[in-house]
């Protein structure tokens, strides 16, 4: 989930990251999605920050958070947690 504020939207520059993950796992367990930080409640702890969070949930748990657009370490992540 990129997890976002209104004032800033969400982080455009690692959505073809995410496609090409997406396409060479070929995996049906990935799903990306963003959330506004803003209007969710379970959330409010990532708003006021001025860097992009990514955060990775398996089973209903978060599992992982990436602060920052690495993409490395982001694809890195993804990886592993698949």
């Amino acid at each position: 989930v990129d997890a976002f504020q209104a004032w800033c939207g969400p982080c455009k520059t690692v959505v073809d990251l995410f496609r090409k993950i997406r396409n060479e796992a070929g995996s049906d367990l990935l799903h990306f999605a963003v959330a506004e930080v803003d209007s969710i409640d379970a959330l409010e702890k990532y708003r006021g920050k001025c860097e992009p969070v990514f955060l990775f949930y398996a089973g209903g748990e978060l599992v992982a958070v990436v602060r920052g657009v690495n993409a490395p370490l982001l694809q890195k992540t993804i990886l592993e947690q698949l």
